[in-house]
């Protein structure tokens, strides 16, 4: 059976233990979003962007076994055959592939791209990625979220930019309006630094002037990064409005840009980021520009029995409120958050906030109580 759901049945031998897991405090993270649903003091002192669920090399989780903290990371190279199990070791080697996340958007994020798995390898070989593994992303509501990702059509983002009647930003309209939404984009990105602020300046106001909710995106970013021409990105990608459970994949060479809220994420473990705009960091436009798939959409994904099942083999993203007999099967390991109330498995009780890592060699888990649970698994089939 594929599903992860079988009937209810005794756990195997093998040892679930409670997980700590590091936050990052970047810039444009939320100082209560994740302080608050873990439980800590809120506001917290620094912006918590994210709290990573995993073995990523930048930040593992911890796991207690024994009554002692242990790398998460360590624990699974010690045995991965055990932690991991063998279907998950034949498709992904020994590491699990995929990075489960809280996100917490206060502030935009920059304007990025990954790419796939085989143009990874290609970069990473010559030295161009830092791994060689794809990044593709599934982000999940847990309050009202917003994204801009995948493009317009490119005669109506040559009518909204258009629309805003600056002869200036004719360089991006003509091509957007002959069809070319690549030529349009490198426009964008390599548009001289010398008048910068006065264009953008045009822009917000003209943006103002208009009022509908993807001018006023516009303006927004404008006030964030007064001399980026890439604050017309609302107007060129398509705004995504999340509700609670609610979520999008973002496959590879799908332009996007997070813009409020909080979720759960989850996404390959890999650290190749591009990017096009509305940040300070450096950019690779030729590689932008490469990857960049205009005719890629974002997809939206709805669960089906209580799994968002997505394109990326790297991982599913799982979600229930168990009430009794809901079991997950053994045989592939997870990451189980809990995010409201408490949930009882594998003789744990997690409450809000908390989470557990589940080895492959554990065997089925059963699921239950009134609260609301989220799980990590590798997509193996």
């Amino acid at each position: 059976m594929n599903d992860s759901r079988i009937p209810a049945a005794r756990a195997t031998a093998g040892t679930i233990g409670p997980l700590r897991n590091p936050v990052k405090n970047y810039d444009w993270g939320s100082h209560t979003a994740i302080a608050t649903l873990t439980g800590r003091p809120s506001p917290a002192e620094r912006p918590e962007a994210e709290m990573w669920f995993g073995t990523h090399p930048s930040g593992s989780s911890s796991v207690l076994r024994d009554g002692t903290w242990h790398s998460l990371a360590d624990a699974v190279a010690a045995d991965p055959v055990a932690e991991l199990g063998p279907e998950t070791v034949e498709r992904f080697g020994s590491r699990l592939p995929y990075l489960l996340k809280l996100i917490a958007v206060d502030l935009p994020l920059s304007l990025q791209v990954h790419p796939s798995r085989e143009q990874a390898e290609e970069g990473f070989a010559r030295g161009t990625y830092v791994d060689p593994f794809p990044k593709p992303e599934l982000i999940c509501a847990l309050t009202p979220f917003t994204a801009l990702a995948g493009f317009r059509p490119p005669g109506e983002a040559a009518a909204l930019i258009g629309g805003l009647g600056l002869p200036a930003l004719e360089p991006i309209v003509a091509p957007l309006a002959a069809g070319d939404t690549s030529a349009a984009l490198r426009a964008l990105v390599e548009w001289p630094k010398e008048g910068r602020a006065e264009l953008l300046d045009a822009i917000a106001r003209a943006a103002a002037a208009d009022g509908g909710p993807d001018h006023e995106l516009v303006v927004r970013l404008a006030g964030i990064h007064p001399e980026d021409p890439a604050c017309l990105a609302p107007l060129f990608l398509r705004r995504h409005d999340l509700r609670p459970g609610e979520a999008i994949f973002l496959g590879a060479g799908v332009l996007h840009c997070y813009l409020s809220g909080f979720g759960v994420e989850i996404m390959g473990g890999s650290d190749n980021v591009l990017r096009a705009g509305l940040t300070g960091k450096p950019m690779d436009v030729e590689e932008l520009l490469r990857v960049t798939d205009p005719s890629v959409p974002a997809l939206r994904i709805e669960p089906q029995d209580g799994l968002y099942r997505t394109p990326a083999p790297e991982f599913r993203l799982g979600t229930a409120v168990p009430g009794s007999g809901l079991v997950l099967r053994g045989g592939l390991p997870r990451i189980l958050l809990c995010t409201a109330g408490e949930v009882e498995g594998g003789g744990h009780t997690l409450r809000t906030g908390e989470s557990v890592f589940v080895p492959a060699s554990y065997g089925p888990v059963e699921l239950s109580g009134s609260g609301t649970l989220y799980w990590a698994e590798p997509g193996t089939t």
